[in-house]
């Protein structure tokens, strides 16, 4: 055995565990050349990824250490926070300790200290980076220049040498490939964007952070388009024939790719609701070119101004999408209702039907309130829609007795028309509602159908708050005078519910809605069936939306092949179902991400117009540095501390709470607002504060 693995060997079994070069050199009673190659042997061990080293200079194994795997999360300063994989408390890394990594690597760690009240921790290792590419803004030098990443969590600006710049302009966005060499990272430009503070390459400079994709590779388009030329006429055989029912769709004036439809009608007491869903897996095979791209994307990605499809355009808004007045395939759950709003029958078919209207949202709810107009242009909806709204009622108030949790939150509807942009009211009708409560109810039905045959699944898992989350909520409310009395060990969703009908007209409504779902958990896919909360429902899984959401397009199969071959499908997607899981879990998350960051740069755009203007609004956050406030259409805006009345404020965090010496502003509270400015690198609209506005209702 070699000196090198004799001494990897004596490390490993303890001897020289935690030791430092000198330690060990000296143990050995080696010389000062011996103790060199004992160094250069050590370092080189530890490139191989054979051992650790720490700031100390102690060498040692991964377990020896008591390293953890996790994440970095950097700040623009220079210093990250190390968040492990196994959920325990997470670790500061002071700049001193981050070890050359940088935001978003996946690292070892170690705490520094063993005392329980102290969290610093020092990087050891770095097993992969989590950027490969970066966005950014082109500084030019005399020779070549650099990249100062739009990230700010990434805390250090890229040198791109020259010939490296592909004739990017100064103050152009670019987006380089990153070269990790010593203590500053290198990258080369590999495509300009534009000028920045351009609107659109702003957009684009977002879409290309998380790493989105506009474009479809020629060879998915081509499969796309060779799918979509097949007629649905031809694949009729073994499937419920549907298509003299009336189907239709309800979705908004800009949807593009329709993916649900609805029937209904009541018969001797009870309601038969049908929801037909898009046959997407009958032109997308398992393992195909057209699965791997949508497993890769995860899910459709929804902007202002566009969307990019999970799918081309040839499947999504074609030959799957249920367009009115022609034959699609689909897979159909049919529920039977009592007056109760309990499920007695349930069943799923492959099926074909035929949408006899494509319906809005708002003319289903004209037929409702009786517009002649809307009733005279549909009048074979009048009972269709009738019927479907008490259905409605009835699914909604069965829902809210077994504690299901009204999550009404505000969001900004953003309409992007002819270069104009425009945020209406927030409005919530009685046709969302209803289209809501049948997906839910479908939802629902279809998942504990497979759970009864025991087949392996995707669900949607939405876990009950923390008890820690569940105090710190029940903490909020008392200081709003709120008194509540549920127990946050063992809170229930019918605690929850019961709350938000007791807040109903109250001007805080909005804002305990959305410090609630803070407080929970959130919503995610396992191949584990572990309830979701919020719906109060014992077994939840994503079924209508396979068009645009894998997890979808991963049960549809397993639902069609359970209906003809049950006995090898749980073989054939055991491992299939984590995956899935797993994959869309994280795809949904970022393009959550970049649907929220485009949605601001939207919004700020809008209220640079809006400068000068006076608003009504709400204390919807309240930090250390300033509140937040957000007006009838659900824009949010900041209000700087430095700029409230009085010369110092203490922040509560506990009591959601900014108190000076004459004036405080607690979560909740009603104001009067000025729009004073919009900050585009924060992407934040900045607000001035007026006066206290207890008399207006929002």
């Amino acid at each position: 055995m070699n000196a090198k693995k004799l001494l990897l060997e004596k490390i490993k079994d303890g001897t020289f565990a935690l030791c430092s070069d000198t330690e060990i050199a000296k143990k050995l009673r080696l010389g000062k050349q011996e103790s060199y190659a004992v160094r250069d042997m050590l370092h080189a061990l530890c490139r191989e990824g054979e051992l650790l080293k720490d700031s100390r200079y102690r060498f040692g194994t991964a377990e020896q250490f008591g390293a953890k795997t996790g994440t970095l999360s950097g700040n623009e300063r220079g210093f990250g926070f190390f968040m492990p994989d196994d959920g325990s408390g997470d670790l500061f890394i002071p700049h001193r300790f981050i070890g050359g990594a940088f935001h978003g690597d996946k690292v070892l760690a170690i705490k520094r200290s063993k005392r329980a009240d102290e969290d610093e921790g020092e990087i050891l290792a770095i097993i992969s980076r989590g950027y490969s590419e970066i966005v950014g803004t082109f500084y030019q030098e005399r020779k070549g220049g650099y990249l100062h990443p739009d990230e700010k969590k990434f805390h250090s600006d890229i040198l791109i040498p020259f010939g490296k710049t592909k004739n990017c302009k100064d103050g152009a966005k670019a987006v380089v490939k990153l070269h990790f060499e010593g203590v500053t990272p290198r990258g080369e430009i590999i495509e300009v964007l534009g000028n920045s503070g351009d609107f659109f390459v702003e957009e684009l400079a977002l879409i290309r952070s998380h790493k989105l994709r506009e474009e479809f590779s020629d060879e998915v388009v081509k499969e796309a388009e060779k799918q979509a030329a097949r007629s649905p006429s031809d694949s009729i055989n073994g499937r419920e024939d549907l298509r003299n029912e009336l189907i239709v769709t309800v979705d908004g004036a800009d949807t593009r790719d329709i993916d649900d439809a609805i029937s209904v009608s009541k018969k001797d007491g009870k309601y038969y609701l049908g929801v037909h869903i898009a046959d997407v897996t009958h032109y997308v095979t398992r393992g195909g070119i057209l699965d791997k791209e949508a497993f890769s994307r995860g899910t459709s990605v929804y902007f202002p101004d566009r969307v990019l499809p999970m799918l081309p355009p040839a499947l999504s808004n074609h030959i799957c999408s249920l367009n009115e007045g022609v034959d699609r395939l689909s897979l159909s759950c049919f529920m039977t209702v009592n007056s109760d709003g309990k499920v007695l029958e349930k069943r799923i078919v492959p099926s074909v039907i035929c949408s006899k209207h494509r319906m809005t949202y708002d003319e289903i709810t004209e037929i409702y309130e009786g517009k002649q107009e809307t009733m005279q242009r549909y009048p074979d909806l009048s009972d269709f829609v009738k019927t479907a709204i008490e259905l409605m009622y009835i699914l909604k108030s069965a829902r809210e007795s077994r504690g299901g949790v009204a999550m009404d939150i505000k969001e900004a509807k953003i309409i992007y028309e002819s270069g104009t942009i425009s945020i209406p009211d927030y409005r919530r009708t009685v046709s969302h509602e209803m289209i809501e409560q049948f997906m839910v109810l479908a939802n629902e039905s279809v998942a504990t159908i497979m759970t009864e045959r025991k087949m392996p699944f995707v669900y949607r898992n939405h876990e009950r708050p923390s008890a820690d989350k569940a105090r710190d909520f029940k903490e909020f409310l008392n200081e709003a005078g709120v008194n509540v009395k549920f127990d946050p060990e063992s809170v229930t969703p019918q605690d929850y519910q019961n709350l938000l009908v007791s807040l109903k007209d109250s001007p805080i409504y909005s804002i305990v809605n959305r410090v609630m779902l803070r407080s929970m958990m959130k919503a995610v896919y396992s191949p584990e069936n572990l309830g979701h909360f919020g719906l109060a429902s014992e077994c939840y899984c994503h079924f209508t939306s396979p068009i645009r959401r894998y997890p979808d397009l991963c049960i549809h199969r397993i639902i069609k092949e359970s209906l003809t071959s049950p006995d090898t499908v749980k073989e054939k997607y055991k491992n299939a179902v984590a995956e899935a899981s797993a994959q869309s879990s994280a795809c949904e998350r970022n393009a959550q991400e970049a649907e929220r960051d485009v949605d601001a740069l939207y919004i700020v755009a809008y209220m640079q117009d809006k400068i000068g203007e006076i608003y009504d609004a709400v204390i919807s956050g309240v930090t250390s540095f300033g509140i937040f406030a957000e007006l009838k259409n659900t824009v949010e805006g900041m209000i700087p501390v430095e700029t409230l009345p009085d010369d110092s404020y203490e922040f509560m965090e506990d009591r959601f709470l900014l108190r000076g010496t004459k004036n405080s502003f607690r979560l909740g509270e009603r104001i009067r607002v000025l729009v004073s400015g919009v900050d585009w690198g924060t992407r934040r609209v900045l607000f001035s504060y007026l006066e206290k506005s207890e008399g207006i209702r929002l």
